[in-house]
């Protein structure tokens, strides 16, 4: 069976072609950060007009560069959620369009399965059951996974994301947007034992999680620093840039060998956007080697949103038998705000 993805629940227009035989066949992305930089982070209007502008030249180009044309494809799947409401608009209405013209079903995906069961797209694939530890700019959640559809939240954060503690923080230091790899960059040029910050929630003794405390810690260092005699320094910038990610590495690779050990597991995954921070690989990798365990990353161009995330994710739960397949009527709805654990009630 072949199935065409679309994703477009934020800022990020991505189609892809899956087979359930061979994997994936083809994907294309269109990022909008060029466009958002100007006003300093996601327009939501925009972003729903820029992905009504992108989606059918990219699904063209999927089929291209796959070989395949519209009689060819099986199903199609989409992001109903969570996300921003016109964005999953445009790509579930496209999805239903295809759908509906070719007699087609249509699979609607939970943006975050597809994320979590992304690192199977890369090899070696981790065998279920294992720990996912999802980092984004909108979310930090510890999961267990025992297959696709069962899924159980461990922890997850009180307030800020690790993805927003990252922008916020990049965002004090005067860096663009995107934050989180630009302060990354200037880490590298920095000491992260300079400046004393703290690690939330790292010793509570729950796989929760929470950043606030950190991002009000780096504001006031950052004040300080800048009152001071020529404000701050470049090398200060980068101290503190390289601490405040030392700081959300430490208390997400505690939590995540936490969850492991409360669990017996030794199989990790990560997944989402800050899953491509260097030095939150370099961490886990090390820490899961010493204990007899293996951490697993999707590949890193696919550790942002995607199109192949929810396609693949609409391939396995038609191999799970978890897919309508029916193909009849094409109502639907998207969903803003989608409790994960709505997904594994349906799949029960």
């Amino acid at each position: 069976m072949i199935i065409l993805g679309f994703e477009s629940s934020c800022d990020e227009t991505g189609v892809a072609a899956v087979s359930t035989q061979r994997g994936l066949l083809a994907h294309a992305l269109h990022s909008q950060i060029a466009m958002h930089q100007e006003y300093g982070g996601v327009v939501p209007e925009l972003a729903s007009r820029d992905h009504i502008r992108r989606v059918l030249p990219l699904a063209a180009e999927v089929l291209r560069k796959a070989g395949l044309s519209f009689a060819d494809l099986d199903a199609v799947a989409y992001t109903a959620g969570p996300g921003l409401a016109g964005a999953l608009l445009v790509g579930a209405s496209v999805a239903q369009a295809f759908a509906w013209a070719r007699g087609l079903p249509a699979i609607p995906i939970h943006h975050l399965e597809g994320h979590l069961l992304s690192p199977l797209l890369s090899e070696p694939r981790p065998e279920f059951p294992f720990i996912a530890l999802l980092v984004s700019g909108g979310h930090t959640q510890l999961m267990r996974v025992g297959g696709v559809g069962d899924y159980e939240l461990l922890g997850e954060t009180l307030d800020d994301a690790a993805g927003e503690a990252f922008d916020k923080t990049a965002k004090l230091l005067g860096l663009g947007y995107p934050g989180g790899p630009a302060l990354s960059r200037l880490a590298e040029q920095g000491d992260p034992a300079r400046y004393k910050l703290p690690r939330p929630m790292l010793h509570s003794g729950d796989l929760d999680f929470s950043f606030s405390g950190l991002k009000t810690a780096v504001l006031t260092r950052s004040k300080s620093l800048q009152a001071e005699p020529g404000g701050m320094s470049e090398q200060a910038r980068a101290d503190l840039a390289a601490g405040t990610e030392a700081a959300i590495v430490d208390v997400l690779a505690g939590k995540a060998l936490a969850a492991l050990k409360q669990t017996g597991l030794n199989r990790l995954v990560v997944a989402g956007g800050v899953g491509a921070n260097r030095h939150l690989r370099r961490r886990l990798e090390q820490a899961l080697q010493a204990r007899g365990g293996r951490v697993y990353f999707p590949p890193l161009e696919l550790c942002t949103d995607n199109g192949a995330m929810i396609a693949f994710a609409a391939a396995l739960r038609v191999q799970a038998g978890l897919a309508d397949l029916s193909g009849t009527g094409h109502a639907f709805t998207v969903h803003p705000r989608w409790d994960l654990q709505d997904v594994c009630a349906r799949a029960a």
